[in-house]
């Protein structure tokens, strides 16, 4: 597990690898964060996905600086769906997919923030599979995410900021005809899959909770990771639903 740098148009930013035990060749993914940047609780998923056997690599779009200078511009990217921070993501993808230890198929999960990244990558870029974890959806979702390829999903019912996104998108998806699992937890709120309500700025603390049920339904993120493995496992790994 590493800090490293790769080139994005001539530039080089900051990232993060976490890499398997053992010998490859493995499949890989692109780790977008959430919100409050490459902290240690997103650094722990990047190394949880290396410890089943994928190459992974945080992309830094804050480049170390301050998630509160820095989200307000990540997230008119997100919005725009393009621009630095797709990019970036796009070239974490390309990097991953040109070492010689990778199979050559990657995936991109998304947390928060990164969650809609995700959902935009899965069909702009040339990923083989995407996780979203509570990730906006795009306006004009089915126009944008035509073509996707296969989506893993996850979201809390007590998360008020995405109230009915887990529908939409099951139901946009099933439209288009995009493989996908599409899951709604009734007693989880944002960020479960993570334990972020560790990490929420002690402002923004009683908000977070009260609006989008932070800390709530923990309980619940086996049964989510259980299923992106799964997921990965058939559409990365190829080894029927586990790489283990």
């Amino acid at each position: 597990m590493t800090d490293i740098s790769i080139s994005v148009g001539g530039v080089e930013r900051p990232a993060y690898l976490a890499v398997p035990a053992g010998e490859g060749p493995w499949p890989a993914v692109v780790v977008v964060f959430e919100s409050f940047g490459a902290n240690a609780d997103m650094r722990a998923q990047a190394d949880r996905l290396a410890a089943h056997g994928y190459l992974a690599l945080m992309p830094d779009l804050y480049d170390g600086k301050p998630w509160i200078r820095c989200v307000r511009k990540a997230f008119r990217d997100l919005l725009a769906r393009r621009g630095p921070s797709f990019a970036f993501i796009e070239a974490a993808r390309a990097w991953l997919a040109a070492r010689p230890d990778c199979t050559g198929r990657v995936g991109v999960i998304g947390f928060c923030m990164g969650g809609g990244f995700a959902l935009v990558a899965a069909a702009k870029y040339d990923f083989d599979a995407a996780a979203v974890n509570y990730g906006i959806l795009p306006r004009h979702a089915e126009e944008v995410l035509a073509g996707a390829c296969p989506i893993v999903a996850s979201y809390g019912k007590k998360d008020r900021s995405l109230i009915g996104a887990a529908r939409r998108l099951d139901r946009t998806l099933t439209v288009l005809g995009v493989e996908h699992d599409v899951k709604e937890y009734p007693e989880a709120g944002h960020s479960f899959l993570t334990g972020t309500d560790q990490v929420v700025p002690a402002p923004l603390g009683p908000v977070a909770k009260v609006l989008m049920g932070i800390g709530e339904g923990l309980e619940r993120a086996d049964d989510a990771w259980e299923r992106i493995f799964a997921f990965f496992g058939t559409h990365l790994a190829g080894q029927n639903g586990s790489t283990t």
